[in-house]
């Protein structure tokens, strides 16, 4: 009983910032090489990318699937708290947003890689979509409330329909050279301005 406790409490404990920095480091190091390699990268690669041996991987992460989760929640949460602090550090709530959405094109165009795996029939990516939705939607939509009560863009345009807009342009890029999803994000982008 006294170990279970233990155990118990060891779970709900928050993480050490050293220990979670080397969490965010080796999601980081899974992602990097999920984008080049794909998902079924070998855990070596994702290891010695993160300068840890498999076993660490293994302790976080005891399966694919968990890994694929965390990378994948670690990074739409880096996206939503990037929001607040884009507004406080940018010019104007525009280049905030715009700045924002840059980090969301890239966001999707490395989910491109995941997406044959997060649409698959395993249960356990199902709330992966709603995750997405419930942190990112907010998000976006703070920076565009800002962009318009700043009057610089226009006030007709909801959060959904411009993740989803971004989304679609990103989707046609694929490993086609000529396609310039990120020249095409910031055409989408420039036409939210207000005609001064």
């Amino acid at each position: 009983m006294a170990g279970s406790a233990r155990n118990t409490d060891r779970a709900t404990r928050p993480k050490r910032a050293d220990a979670r920095r080397n969490q965010e480091n080796l999601l980081d190091a899974a992602a990097a090489i999920f984008v080049t390699s794909g998902v079924e990268a070998p855990i070596r690669d994702i290891a010695a990318k993160a300068g840890v041996g498999t076993a660490t991987i293994y302790r976080h992460f005891p399966t694919r699937a968990d890994l694929i989760i965390a990378v994948y929640r670690h990074q739409v949460d880096s996206l939503a708290e990037a929001g607040p602090t884009l507004l406080k550090n940018s010019a104007t709530p525009y280049a905030a947003l715009g700045q924002w959405i840059d980090l969301f094109v890239d966001f999707v165009i490395t989910k491109q890689g995941l997406a044959t795996v997060l649409q698959s029939d395993d249960p356990c990516y199902d709330p992966l979509h709603s995750y997405f939705l419930e942190r990112l939607v907010p998000a976006c939509t703070r920076l565009l409330d800002a962009a318009t009560d700043s009057g610089e863009i226009r006030t007709d345009l909801a959060a959904y329909e411009l993740m989803r807009g971004v989304g679609g342009i990103c989707a046609g890029a694929g490993n086609n050279h000529h396609y310039d999803a990120r020249r095409l994000v910031g055409l989408l982008i420039a036409g939210l301005r207000r005609a001064e």
